[in-house]
């Protein structure tokens, strides 16, 4: 060889370092990076899961909540009561049917049955408190007396009965107008019980 230069390695020969030292940066490394370098994929589908399970649980906790139920009925507002007809009464006392129908909402109870009228006492069979079902209806048989005829109404036109309703909502006193029927035949009632009291 002549000449100044690096040695070059010569035929069927290679270069050599030296000793197989480890790299620098692999024993700078600590214990958690050699546990990922062993179990990668482990640790990569955990993470993954992880993710997932937490986007789910985050899509889940935001989605948009259904309206809560809308409230039941208020009594009044689910109950029709409607005069029927004249009935047989014992003596001079007027009995009449009338109809009480719940159209929807839980069970109505009927906790009072009531007349406005000073003068007047008033029974009903069946006698408060009775309850009637949604979709259901229940008649209903009113009996009055006159009980004093100087307090007794004359002519009304339109009398109506007080009634006390109560379902799981609320508790309500309502006084339905039964019409012109019921006018004409308590009218008519009202004044043979007076008629004959006063012979």
């Amino acid at each position: 060889m002549s000449g100044t230069g690096p040695v070059e390695p010569g035929e069927g020969t290679h270069e050599h370092s030296g000793p197989d030292v480890p790299r620098t940066s692999a024993r700078r490394r600590g214990r958690p990076a050699r546990y990922y370098e062993r179990h990668r994929r482990a640790v990569l589908a955990t993470t993954v899961a992880v993710v997932a399970l937490a986007g789910g649980g985050y899509l889940y906790a935001s989605r948009p909540q259904p309206p809560p139920p809308a409230p039941p009925p208020h009594p009044s507002q689910a109950v029709d009561l409607r005069y029927l007809d004249a009935v047989p009464a014992p003596g001079d006392d007027f009995g009449f049917a009338v109809r009480l129908s719940v159209r929807t909402g839980p069970p109505v109870t009927v906790t009072r049955l009531d007349q406005p009228y000073d003068g007047i006492s008033m029974t009903s069979s069946p006698a408060a408190p009775f309850q009637t079902k949604a979709h259901s209806a229940r008649k209903i048989i009113v009996t009055l007396r006159v009980t004093e005829c100087a307090k007794a109404p004359r002519n009304l036109a339109l009398p109506f009965l007080h009634v006390t309703l109560r379902n799981t909502r609320a508790i309500q006193a309502h006084s339905f107008i039964l019409g012109t029927h019921y006018a004409q035949d308590l009218s008519r009632a009202l004044e043979v019980a007076c008629s004959n009291e006063s012979r």
